[in-house]
């Protein structure tokens, strides 16, 4: 049955067929429950779109951290990342919603904190991420359709302009923010990918 026509479902505001699952409104849940606002930006379709993908892929710098870079005096980089982010991942995986990265940097810090997410895939070093998304893809016998990105700069317009849901945040460069299906309130590095996971899983009714 379509989430839309699901009779346990609300509608959440008038002239849109915006509707949520009452079990979002739980206190496990509240995070999700609060994604009204973000899906008035929304048109039905683009959160039925919301509502059918399989794989999240994010970019790193500008999106899980807030772009900067911190060195040390032996040239250590160090990057800062947010725990709600985590949690963001953590959430798709136990829904079975695949999730990773491709970014354009090549760091062994992505790679672990990949791997401390358990994250379903991490590619680095990738200036063509539209390709390597469409591998995945192949890899897992989904369309583009069913991929969501966020992302923050121009190297993000090809991929996103290939998925079938984007997003990015609030400081993200202007060709993006011209690009994507949604930008967001929130910064980079300040849990932008979280609101992200959230919005999806709520689409889903999970």
């Amino acid at each position: 049955m379509c989430y839309m026509s699901h009779p346990k479902y609300i509608e959440l505001f008038k002239n849109k067929n915006v509707i949520l699952n009452k079990k979002n409104f739980d206190s496990r849940n509240i995070q999700r429950g609060k994604i009204v606002k973000q899906f008035q930006k929304l048109s039905a379709d683009q959160i039925k779109t919301l509502s059918e993908v399989k794989v999240v892929i994010t970019d790193v710098d500008g999106v899980l951290t807030d772009g900067g870079l911190y060195y040390s005096n032996e040239g250590l980089v160090i990057k800062k990342f947010n725990v709600k982010d985590g949690m963001g991942v953590v959430l798709l995986r136990e829904n079975n919603i695949e999730c990773g990265i491709i970014s354009t940097d090549k760091s062994d810090i992505i790679k672990t904190r990949a791997d401390r997410l358990k994250m379903d895939f991490a590619y680095t070093g990738l200036w063509d991420k539209k390709t390597k998304m469409l591998e995945i893809c192949e890899e897992r016998n989904i369309i583009p359709q069913q991929v969501a990105f966020i992302g923050d700069d121009v190297n993000d317009l090809e991929i996103i302009s290939a998925v079938g849901f984007s997003s990015c945040p609030a400081d993200a460069v202007q060709s993006i923010k011209e690009s994507v299906d949604f930008i967001s309130d929130i910064k980079g590095g300040q849990g932008v990918f979280r609101e992200f996971s959230d919005m999806i899983l709520a689409a889903k009714n999970l």
